[in-house]
């Protein structure tokens, strides 16, 4: 049955580490890949009819419309499995042909591992905690999607909440990580539900920390401005290349430099790179045995903070901060360079 198929292959995807699960038409038949530590592997092969059964049966799930196979559709659901549930986010795309491809994006309900932040470098690492303990301002973290971004945030709030008691609302889209400690909410466009509105409504509780999973427009830009003005600590992620490409992001969404100067305490840009695996001779894979598999990748941080961030909301140099800190952590992570020298050189 299609529903029994479609069960053992999210398993396993978990199973191994997956954090997409690609279907596409291909010119004979469906491919299946999934996506292991950022790279693409081939699942399996399998015919026209399989792969058409199991994107409506996707579809069905996520309260898609089954019947309409020419527009883009995206949805989600929590899937119960044998040992627990998982929450599903789906998006559809048709091709030329008709054929349909959907990508299955895996997001892990699950209470964040006590020991992820351990895997970052100890200088940056600080740094953010130092960051993360101040009492209002604006921290932005920038990243492709899947560099651990959220996980970072949550991590760094947990380790805050453990010396003293906080109030900390976030708005997800969707929520990705369950944590009880965190006032957890989520847009819903059905309801007309926005990140405006929930922090709008967010900001009269009071918090200590606002957590906001993306700044896409102008809007949700200035209540972040407003909310760190009005004496709160807000954290958010935002798309940029780059910590300094963050800046002309928020230019883009008019928010002026004389309002950053008044915020912005610091900016993160962050990027997961595979480990060097001395005994595998190169990058670790997901098949490595000499590595566990929650550090065969690494954090590389590019952090503006402190007198860098000012002169750089005036007179921006993207190409000098960004690549010597890039340079700098690529070649610590890959073990080019050891621990001591990497904690004495690095510029942040």
């Amino acid at each position: 049955m299609i529903e029994k198929d479609a069960e053992i292959l999210i398993e396993y995807a978990i199973s191994q580490g997956v954090s997409d699960i690609h279907i596409l038409p291909a010119e004979n038949d469906y491919k299946t890949f999934f996506r292991i530590n950022g790279k693409l592997v081939l699942h399996k092969e399998a015919d026209f009819d399989w792969g058409k059964r199991l994107i409506s049966y996707f579809k069905f799930l996520a309260n898609m419309d089954v019947g309409e196979r020419r527009k883009p559709q995206s949805g989600s659901c929590t899937l119960p499995l044998s040992t627990n549930s998982i929450e599903l986010r789906f998006s559809t795309i048709t091709n030329v042909k008709l054929y349909e491809s959907i990508v299955i994006r895996i997001l892990k309900q699950s209470k964040i591992d006590q020991t992820t932040l351990r895997t970052y470098f100890p200088k940056s690492q600080e740094i953010l905690r130092q960051l993360i303990r101040r009492k209002s301002g604006l921290i932005l973290f920038s990243g492709p999607v899947g560099s651990g971004k959220t996980t970072s945030i949550y991590q760094l709030l947990r380790e805050r909440m453990r010396d003293e008691p906080l109030q900390v609302i976030t708005m997800e889209d969707p929520v990705e990580i369950y944590e009880p400690q965190f006032l957890q909410t989520e847009v819903n466009t059905r309801a007309n539900v926005t990140y405006d509105t929930l922090i709008k409504a967010s900001l009269r509780h009071h918090p200590d920390v606002l957590m906001i999973g993306e700044i896409r427009d102008e809007e949700t830009a200035r209540m972040c401005i407003r909310g760190a003005l009005t004496g709160h600590l807000m954290i958010a992620t935002i798309h940029a290349k780059n910590a300094i490409g963050v800046l002309g992001r928020l230019q883009e969404l008019q928010i002026t430099s004389q309002q950053l100067s008044q915020t912005l305490i610091g900016i993160v840009s962050q990027r997961l790179v595979p480990r060097y695996c001395a005994q595998c001779g190169e990058q670790c894979s997901s098949d490595c045995t000499h590595i566990k598999l929650d550090v065969q990748r690494l954090a590389l941080l590019e952090i503006l903070h402190g007198e860098a961030l000012e002169k750089n909301l005036h007179h921006p140099h993207p190409d000098l901060f960004s690549t010597l800190n890039q340079e700098l952590n690529r070649a610590w992570a890959y073990g080019y360079i050891d621990e001591k020298a990497y904690q004495h050189y690095e510029l942040v």
